[in-house]
């Protein structure tokens, strides 16, 4: 009993303290129906590709749909499509939530097409240590007036397209079109004074506390932020949407391209093989859909295709070894310009290029080398191995008098220039349809 009204005195001791808290004053902050507000987080990591505007694209929809507070994405890319860049764009500048865009951790980029898709958030943020820019297009030409006249459409394109980005938003248009015409590049601090981003945090507790009670205008109208103690709910790509980003790397896309060549090189060395031809052709599929999301040199992949053609004449032409050579050579030269590396800095790994250069390149000498050898083979089945066999004539043979004889355990019909007795050794030297050509065998003198 004593118990109890300790345990009665001690909550009405306590009560006027939960009063006085009014419930939610010291809980995070909350929306209309008294529920803590909740701020998406997704991360963007590699290159602006269909997989991640699928992914960016679905998020925003939730996002919208569940009544999401605000969207952050932490991004870090080196650049990617344009016309995965402008899908995502579209997509931030409708949205009914206010998006975030920070860059993120400390040596992050958000170069190229990240810089436009920093542009367009609600809110541009980096952290120290980053960088922002370098947005010139990269284009799939190999050179001459026709490829500089469409790229510079493409630069001029990109151009408008960052400059009305940023006066949308109110930052710095002059920088965006510099960022795709010079492909001028600024760091976390620089971005800042150019009045490129919003502001620089150090971490998300950071930004959260500078943005909080920020309003910013969205497609649904103004909001004003709340982010001191809101609930971060990340959001992952589904297993589609991973792959199809992952697939936009360029090691994996040059690892599905080399071995797609070397099984379809292998299939056309040994019709009938099947196997090979089919995981080439479907590993060739592959790498050629993640190439579209790369800055890829066309002039690189028609080297690649020229040195598959040297190595498959070398199948059927007698080149002593030259054509090999050179289809090796276009192959390594192919491979180092597959990819434009100067504006974006997507390229390729030199721990992965050496590595499946040199195995693919093997390959293909020693399938070579077999074919070479097996065709100076002597031939073991058909016909055409029993010239220069022995044989006995078993019905005579004259001039314009067939007979038979018997071989390999075998009586075929035969002709010859000279009369061979029954029972006479002779030598086949030639086949006319089925009917062995044959001399009298020459007796070794004594």
């Amino acid at each position: 009993m004593k118990r109890l009204i300790s345990r009665y005195l001690l909550f009405l001791s306590l009560l006027p303290v939960f009063l006085l808290a009014g419930g939610n004053s010291l809980a995070a902050p909350a929306g209309d129906d008294g529920k803590p507000n909740v701020v998406y987080l997704v991360t963007l990591q590699g290159t602006v590709n269909p997989g991640s505007a699928d992914f960016l694209e679905r998020v925003i929809d939730r996002a919208e749909n569940e009544g999401a507070h605000a969207l952050l994405i932490e991004l870090d890319t080196p650049g990617g499509l344009v016309s995965s860049l402008r899908t995502m764009i579209r997509k931030v500048l409708s949205s009914e939530v206010p998006v975030i865009v920070y860059v993120a951790p400390q040596g992050a980029q958000s170069a190229s097409a990240g810089a436009l898709l920093t542009l367009a958030a609600h809110v541009a943020a980096m952290s120290p240590g980053t960088e922002i820019g370098a947005a010139h297009p990269v284009g799939l030409g190999g050179g001459g007036n026709e490829d500089e006249t469409m790229s510079t459409k493409a630069e001029n394109d990109l151009a408008a397209f960052a400059r009305s980005i940023a006066d949308a938003r109110g930052r710095n248009a002059e920088w965006a079109e510099r960022a795709v015409r010079e492909s001028i590049a600024s760091t976390a601090r620089e971005a800042l004074e150019a009045g490129v981003v919003d502001l620089v945090a150090t971490d998300r507790r950071e930004l959260f506390e500078k943005l909080d009670g920020r309003t910013v205008e969205t497609a649904g109208g103004i909001v004003t932020l709340e982010l001191t103690g809101t609930v971060i709910e990340e959001i992952r790509p589904t297993f589609q949407e991973q792959v199809l980003m992952r697939l936009a790397d360029p090691n994996l896309a040059y690892i599905f391209i080399m071995a797609g060549l070397a099984g379809l090189y292998f299939e056309l060395a040994n019709p009938g093989s099947i196997f090979p031809g089919v995981l080439g052709a479907i590993s060739l599929l592959i790498g050629l859909f993640a190439l579209q999301a790369l800055p890829v040199n066309v002039v690189g992949l028609l080297m690649i295709v020229l040195a598959v053609v040297f190595l498959g004449m070398e199948l059927f032409v007698a080149s002593g070894g030259v054509l090999a050579l050179a289809g090796l050579v276009a192959l390594f030269v192919g491979s180092l310009m597959l990819f434009n590396t100067a504006e974006t800095g997507i390229g390729l790994s030199m721990a992965v290029f050496l590595p499946v250069f040199l195995t693919v390149s093997t390959a293909f000498l020693v399938v070579v080398w077999l074919v070479a050898k097996s065709a100076r083979l002597k031939s073991v089945s058909g016909p055409e191995q029993l010239v220069g066999e022995e044989c006995t004539v078993v019905h005579a043979v004259a001039p314009g008098k067939p007979g038979k004889v018997f071989v390999h355990g075998e009586l075929w019909d035969a002709e010859s220039p000279e009369e061979i007795l029954e029972q006479s050794g002779a030598v086949v030297t030639g086949i006319k349809g089925l009917v062995l050509q044959i001399n009298k065998k020459q007796e070794s003198a004594q």
